[in-house]
């Protein structure tokens, strides 16, 4: 009996550690199960929680520190790394360090290069309508220029770059107007650039112009043209007062006119084939801080170029305002670059923006 006893107190202390045991198991499968519901019943709360991978872009300026270049990529920089916890940033090579603005739109297209910032000047290779912006006198100001830029007419541009170049356009910022540098003398009148040997960029439209003109366009690369005014190679170029700053053209340049011939939109780029490898939580980020950029961007362009003017007269330069150039005189020798480009762009296009 006492052993019977024994055998039967020794089996239900079994029972009872093996149904603790089972309870044990049941409590920790519970919180598992209702983690996942939670998880289910609010995705919102998951996708805000989710972490981005970490990436950091190498992206070409084609100016210098502190230039109206470097005030976008520096808000861009930082609006990318806010919008992604630290996780997404940027390296700036500052100066072409990559080459010149057709070179790293190349770099791009092949994806050896992730960003760049650049003119439009050197898009016309890939996209014959943003020469369009080349055309002289198409703009009024600032703000004539800014409506067309985010308007339809910029989204299909883009889209036409894109398509032809494998390079994305993330925003429309600005260059402004491009005024006249030259050592000779300052240019009042169409008649003071005939035979001057100009600096253009490679595009059809700027090299036509100048013709019209009467003076000698000379295509150059942007890298290039410190040395060729110079050396006398071309004696005269056409920039945003903030870049014939940073560029230190005061150095071999003597007067700038404030001719309001040429406006050209400044734009922030991407690799198409490197956006595409993104995650979809890394292309939202850096649309949105791309698109977050914009406003800052134009306003230090407008900032830095109204201060250059005192800088440059500080540097010695001598410069001619607006109201002292008969502007009249260059436009009359201009129509017949409108009458050659105009089925080219679309007369009803140029037309809708002149009048705009």
């Amino acid at each position: 009996m006492k052993k019977l006893f024994l055998v039967s107190l020794f089996m239900l202390s079994m029972i009872m550690m093996l149904a603790a045991c089972g309870s044990s198991s049941s409590s920790n499968s519970a919180p598992e199960s209702t983690e996942s519901e939670n998880e289910s019943s609010t995705p919102q709360e998951t996708t805000n929680e989710q972490t981005v991978d970490e990436v950091t872009f190498d992206i070409s300026l084609s100016l210098g520190e502190g230039s109206f270049a470097d005030v976008g990529v520096q808000k861009f920089k930082e609006e990318l790394e806010a919008l992604s916890g630290g996780a997404m940033s940027l390296n700036l090579h500052y100066n072409n360090t990559f080459g010149g603005e057709r070179e790293v739109i190349e770099m791009m297209g092949i994806n050896s290069l992730d960003m760049a910032t650049t003119s439009s000047g050197a898009l016309g290779t890939w996209s014959k309508e943003f020469n369009m912006f080349d055309l002289p006198f198409l703009f009024r100001d600032h703000e004539h220029a800014y409506q067309v830029f985010d308007s339809e007419i910029g989204e299909e541009l883009a889209t036409n770059f894109e398509q032809s170049s494998n390079v994305k356009i993330l925003s429309f910022w600005t260059a402004g107007y491009r005024y006249l540098s030259s050592a000779e003398g300052p240019i009042k009148h169409v008649d003071d650039v005939a035979g001057m040997k100009h600096r253009v960029q490679e595009n059809e439209v700027q090299i036509d112009t100048w013709r019209a003109y009467g003076g000698n366009p000379t295509p150059m690369a942007w890298p290039e043209v410190y040395t060729g005014l110079q050396q006398g190679v071309i004696e005269s170029q056409s920039n945003p007062l903030d870049s014939i700053y940073t560029m230190k053209f005061f150095e071999v340049q003597d007067y700038v006119s404030k001719l309001p011939e040429i406006y050209q939109p400044y734009l922030l780029l991407m690799s198409e084939t490197l956006f595409d490898s993104l995650t979809p939580e890394q292309q939202a980020i850096v649309l949105e801080a791309a698109d977050n950029s914009v406003q800052h961007a134009r306003e230090g362009f407008e900032k830095l170029d109204a201060e250059a003017t005192e800088i440059l007269k500080e540097k010695g330069m001598e410069i001619t305002e607006t109201e002292d150039i008969d502007v009249e005189s260059f436009k009359e020798k201009v129509e017949p670059v409108y009458e050659r480009f105009a089925p080219e762009f679309g007369e009803e296009l140029i037309n809708s923006i002149r009048n705009s």
